[in-house]
């Protein structure tokens, strides 16, 4: 860009004094060097990126790491098309330096070396957010940019030291660009809020990823935000956490919180981040109905009925005892109960279920074949050939280790009262009778931990075919390269014989392309992960809690939300909660201040949730509309809805509690479920009376309401 011709700034005329030069020259001139940067540096990506894709792929570890650099290329330059100017936050001016700093989406340099951009999670950058009046970390004054399609329309200066504001070319005004930015209309997706994030929120987006870390707040405290952001920062900052380590998971409520804020995580530069919700970790998840018996619904909660599953598998994993003679060209070999339990002794840790039976039957022939008088010493894959082509010992295998299907281990609980008795003793007979059902396959939600524990121990019954086809590959493939390089030696009449070097066992494996041998479609939300992110945490079961500590072995976590937001109560502290699921090593983080939901809105949803969690943690409003919580009747949902369609071009808005009500483009149609984690500038409440008693029917009220971020209407039926 040049700044004679054209000007970063569009100023609409109330901020005319904002325009000045003495304001905006430096930025001007800055914006100039950061726009050739970037031109440069998409010019010159590109040209890496044609160049790589037109490089051999190669294989193993050579087609990893650059199959990873096609993907760190490909992000940096899709972020840089995507932001150009905007790209840039906002600027630091410290006490000690004459020059300002820059704080950008990512870092940015020119040819000779000079920053133009510091990454907004390096370390230099931490002050932007950080500093406060009370602390102002070293800084003089700070600003902060409102970009609108890749012109900057405001920006708001912040003043710490007396000579910044006398004479530090700062423009001071009443708003601030936290205040702007929580009165702005809504859209459809979630923004990231880079420039307006808090010192509070800064603090714990930073915080290290060891153990686990609870958020905790109400409604508006700006917990997502804090997530989202914290799960960016932590792939940049934590070498745990890189493509090649596990990466990171974040798990969300529902399908349409994770529709609002799928722009998040790309517009901080982070592309690579698996989401779902609890039901995609599973592919009954997707049709699965809630349990409707309360009762049973409690049970399956439990962590430790899980167990269950463990100890059904292991009746199939029982050693024969039965006596067997192998006969063999070099005399018979007898198959004892001792025989048998080493080779099981033996795939104990060899993995899941339906796997380790290779790792079962590998151990047992070698046992035989050690027992093989073998005078003529032939090779033991010889040797293994006789008893491995025993039809009764195979017979045998299948018997005591059977392959099993996941799904049918957990359907034979919930179908065979005697088999869960055995396998979950501590029931009493009223719960197992309970747990049984006609249809032991009708998945609900609370099956999926049972369903997912199943896969997990039991494995994929394919993956010993393909394992076998891969070996059979590989043998193919250096047999026919032995062949070649035969060939090449045999005709090779040059002086040196370069072509003996193929001779060499590295040489000719350096050739192996394991590319096309057999494998299976890698399961991306099975891990394990370095760190996990969960979202409205309060609401997930022991059961579904050890879906989530199996991907992470680390025990590395984020857990946000909010106690009083439990549609099934959280009497115990987070501490107590997850100690019971296994995380010891759990810091805690507190929020108490709401961003989002107006003053008026907050004054009628806390008597609401009071009247059944009375310590709820009901954060504290900082902004106020001067627009009261209407209330009429359901007669009025379209007029009013219409009315603020046409007063309001942009902006969002959503029925809560209306089944009937048909969604449109600026318009959601949600049950108070579906809503959490959500916000919209206009909440029309149906019928809250409806929404059930106790503390159930109060969060439904509470978590509807404060879903509105400018105004709320509560409609009832006649």
């Amino acid at each position: 860009m040049n700044p004679a011709t054209t000007s970063t700034f569009v100023l609409p005329e109330r901020l005319a004094a904002k325009a000045d030069p003495a304001h905006i020259a430096a930025d001007e001139r800055h914006f100039a060097a950061v726009a050739d940067s970037l031109a440069t540096s998409v010019d010159d990506l590109e040209t890496r990126l044609e160049t790589l894709r037109r490089s051999p792929g190669g294989s193993g570890q050579q087609a990893l790491d650059r199959d990873l650099e096609i993907h760190r290329l490909t992000t940096r330059l899709r972020l840089l098309r995507r932001f150009s100017l905007d790209v840039c936050l906002g600027r630091i001016v410290a006490t000690d330096a004459a020059e300002p700093v820059y704080i950008g989406r990512l870092g940015l340099a020119d040819r000779e070396g000079r920053r133009l951009l510091v990454d907004w999670r390096a370390p230099a950058a931490e002050p932007f957010f950080a500093a406060t009046h009370a602390d102002p970390r070293g800084l003089a004054s700070r600003r902060r940019y409102r970009w609108t399609r890749g012109r900057i329309t405001d920006y708001w200066d912040e003043a710490f030291t007396p000579d910044a504001l006398d004479g530090g070319g700062v423009a001071l005004d009443d708003d601030s660009a936290l205040i702007a930015s929580l009165g702005a209309s809504r859209s459809p997706r979630m923004r990231d809020v880079l420039a307006t994030i808090q010192a509070d929120q800064d603090a714990i987006i930073r915080a290290g990823s060891r153990g686990a870390l609870v958020v905790d707040g109400g409604p508006g405290t700006g917990k997502t935000v804090i997530a989202l952001h914290r799960a960016a920062y932590l792939l940049y900052a934590d070498p745990r956490l890189g493509h090649r380590r596990g990466g990171l998971l974040v798990v969300g409520p529902s399908r349409p919180y994770l529709s609002y804020v799928a722009d998040v995580l790309p517009s901080l530069g982070e592309e690579g981040v698996q989401t779902c919700t609890v039901r995609d970790l599973v592919p009954e998840g997707a049709t699965a109905e809630h349990e409707p018996d309360p009762a049973v619904a409690r049970l399956k909660s439990s962590g430790r009925l899980l167990d269950a599953i463990e100890a059904a598998v292991r009746q199939y994993e029982r050693p024969p005892t039965d006596e067997l003679i192998v006969e063999t060209p070099w005399g018979d070999v007898h198959v004892g109960g001792d025989e048998w339990a080493v080779a099981f002794d033996a795939a104990a840790s060899a993995g899941p279920h339906d796997e380790a039976r290779d790792e079962v039957w590998s151990e047992l022939l070698d046992i035989l074949v050690e027992r093989v008088d073998d005078p003529d010493e032939m090779p033991p894959a010889a040797l293994r050939a006789w008893p491995e082509q025993s039809d009764e010992l195979r017979a045998m295998l299948r018997r005591a280790w059977p392959m099993l299907d996941p799904v049918g281990v957990v359907a034979d609980l919930w179908s065979s009262p005697d088999h869960l008795h055995r396998c979950a003793p501590w029931l009493a007979p009223d719960e197992v009778r309970a747990l049984q059902r006609k249809d032991s396959r009708a998945w609900t939600v609370e099956d999926l931990p049972f369903l997912d524990a199943a896969r997990q121990r039991v494995g994929d019954p394919e993956a010993s075919r393909r394992r076998r086809e891969a070996d059979a590959a590989a043998r193919a493939q250096r047999d026919r390269m032995a062949d070649v390089v035969a060939d090449l030696i045999a005709a090779d009449d040059s002086d040196l014989m370069l072509m003996s070097m193929l001779r060499v066992e590295d040489a000719q494996e350096s050739l192996f392309d394991d590319s096309a041998l057999p494998s299976a479609h890698p399961d991306l939300l099975a891990g394990p992960f370095a760190h996990v992110v969960v979202d409205e945490a309060q609401e997930l079961t022991d059961a579904e809690w050890r879906m989530l500590l199996r991907r992470c072995p680390s025990r590395s976590f984020t857990i946000v939300g909010d106690r009083a937001q439990a549609r099934h109560g959280f009497t115990e502290s987070w501490q107590a909660r997850l100690a019971r699921i296994g995380l010891t090593r759990v810091e805690l983080a507190g929020l108490t201040v709401n961003y989002r939901t107006p003053e008026e809105v907050m004054l009628e949803a806390e008597p609401v949730i009071r009247e059944a969690i009375p310590d709820a943690n009901v954060p504290t409003s900082i902004r106020s509309t001067g627009v009261p919580v209407a209330h009429g009747s359901v007669d009025e949902r379209d007029a009013i809805l219409d009315a603020w369609l046409a007063e309001h071009a942009e902006g969002t808005a959503c029925v809560i509690g209306d089944a009937a009500f048909e969604a449109t483009p600026r318009v959601r149609s949600l049950t108070p479920e579906l809503a959490k984690g959500l916000e919209f500038d206009l909440v029309v409440l149906v019928d809250p009376d409806r929404f059930g008693q106790g503390i159930e029917g109060a969060v439904d009220r509470y978590v509807a309401m404060t879903r509105a971020t400018q105004r709320l209407v509560v409609l009832t039926s006649p």
